[in-house]
């Protein structure tokens, strides 16, 4: 389910420096130890934090509403930056981009573990948001210059993938655990030793050479305000109605993204040309990944909340809801890419996206009666159906783009996914303020058809082979 990232190729042991001088000698391990930790720490922080969002509202007297933005003001400044992200990292070096990210990521989740009010969360969640933008690009650029050869790098992109995947599995499980017997704030407090552990680690990699990279300023704004202002109106509008705020919020959001097309078809050096989209093999998986990702993270969402709100259920019991889904998810994210080669990306791009329908339409019939052992199982053919769409998108995106395009294409989908978990999450939270049990229901059927709609389109538009 990872994207590979376009970067420098420095060879790990006689690396150019900062500037282009040489540079001492680095150790292709400590580079993909770094990257590979950095890509837990992010991605555990999504799945562990979502399990103890119950004990959050409790302790700092949080709506759902609020509780939706603590969720989601990471993952939009996560999404909305990432673009922009891998030409900071060409910028000032991979290993420096990589090494501020941590370092902020690391004093954000501080800021998070001490926050006394939920808004005062909300904020240090921005900044953690951002921060991750920053690490995913600059993470993998790390691995390609660590391993010039192409097998080597291949397997060392394999490892980052099995980060992700094993955060994935751990974190309800550590959430839940660190929440029911400490609290919370915990949750956030162990990315300090992880990221003080990254720092250590990144020390010894060799340092990364600057590349000539155009910030599109303009772009970036526009594409922040949009996102921010649309999920903005979601949340708010689900929970109070059309109230003039929220319509005001909605039409931000229509002139911000007007604008954004506007800018990108001007730029010369735009952050996401638009020509893009006119490819198949660019165009559906963008679609996909947004229905995979609002289906996956939206579901967590509202299962973790549950769980908790209506079954009753520690923080830790729920965390451990999660893991037979997530531990067979790991083990088709392996199988995607043979059968990719096997049957071609469009079937298997097909079956995972119904896959995943057929999986959210087992937990739309779920209820407080089910019991616990079914509920568990209903969750397993949602995580399989992205563990095999995602791979196979990634596959036929990249190889729809020029090389030097990569990490354009990287980017693009990485930013899609994140923004459709966001945008999940707002409004099946909306969905959810009223009758919990109908919204749950809805939001799980809404989904479903999503993947079900994306299905149809998939095989419609990609070619067999």
């Amino acid at each position: 389910m990872s994207v590979t990232q376009s970067g420098t190729g420095a060879d790990a042991k006689g690396s150019v420096g900062i500037r282009g001088e040489p540079g001492p000698t680095g150790s292709a391990s400590a580079a993909l130890v770094a990257a590979v930790l950095g890509f837990f720490v992010i991605t555990l922080d999504v799945s562990g934090v979502n399990v103890a969002l119950p004990a959050v509202g409790d302790e700092l007297n949080g709506s759902l509403s609020g509780l939706q933005w603590v969720a989601d003001s990471y993952t939009l400044m996560f999404a909305a930056l990432m673009l922009s992200a891998g030409a900071l990292s060409d910028a000032v070096g991979a290993r420096r981009a990589y090494g501020w990210g941590l370092g902020v990521f690391t004093l954000a989740s501080l800021a998070c573990g001490v926050a006394p009010t939920l808004g005062g969360l909300t904020a240090a969640r921005v900044v953690q948001g951002g921060a991750a933008a920053v690490m995913v690009p600059a993470s993998l650029a790390l691995i390609r210059q660590a391993f010039p050869d192409p097998d080597k790098r291949a397997r060392g992109i394999a490892l980052w993938t099995v980060g992700g995947a094993v955060a994935i599995a751990a974190g309800p499980v550590l959430g839940g655990l660190l929440t029911t017997e400490w609290s919370w704030r915990a949750v956030f407090f162990l990315n300090v030793p992880a990221g003080l552990a990254g720092f250590l680690t990144l020390m010894r990699a060799a340092r990364s050479p600057r590349h000539p990279a155009v910030f599109d300023l303009a772009g970036q704004l526009t594409a922040v305000l949009a996102l921010a202002a649309l999920t903005f109106a979601v949340i708010e509008g689900g929970h109070h109605g059309l109230t003039g705020t929220v319509l005001a919020a909605s039409g931000i959001a229509v002139l911000a993204g007007a604008a954004f097309v506007a800018v990108e078809a001007r730029q010369r050096a735009p952050m996401l040309p638009l020509e893009l989209f006119r490819q198949r093999g660019v165009s559906v998986p963008v679609v996909a990944g947004f229905a995979c990702n609002a289906a996956f993270y939206g579901g967590v969402f509202v299962l973790s909340l549950f769980f908790q709100e209506q079954r009753g259920q520690s923080a830790f019991s729920a965390g451990l809801m999660f893991v037979p889904m997530a531990v067979i998810t790991a083990h088709f994210n392996y199988f995607s890419p043979r059968a990719g080669s096997r049957y071609g990306p469009r079937a298997v791009v097909v079956a995972g996206l119904l896959t995943g329908a057929v999986g959210c339409g087992g937990l739309a019939a779920v209820d407080t009666g089910t019991p616990p052992w079914v509920t568990a199982l209903a969750m397993i053919p949602l995580g399989i159906g992205g563990a095999l769409a995602m791979p196979a998108l990634t596959s036929l995106m990249l190889d729809s783009v020029a090389a030097e395009r990569a990490g354009t294409a990287a980017a693009l989908l990485n930013t899609s996914r994140q923004t459709g978990g966001a945008l999940s999450i707002a409004v099946f939270g909306a969905l959810l303020a009223g009758d919990f049990a109908p919204g749950m229901r809805e939001s799980l059927l809404l989904a479903g058809c999503l993947l079900v709609a994306n299905a149809l389109g998939s095989a419609a538009l990609l070619p067999r082979r």
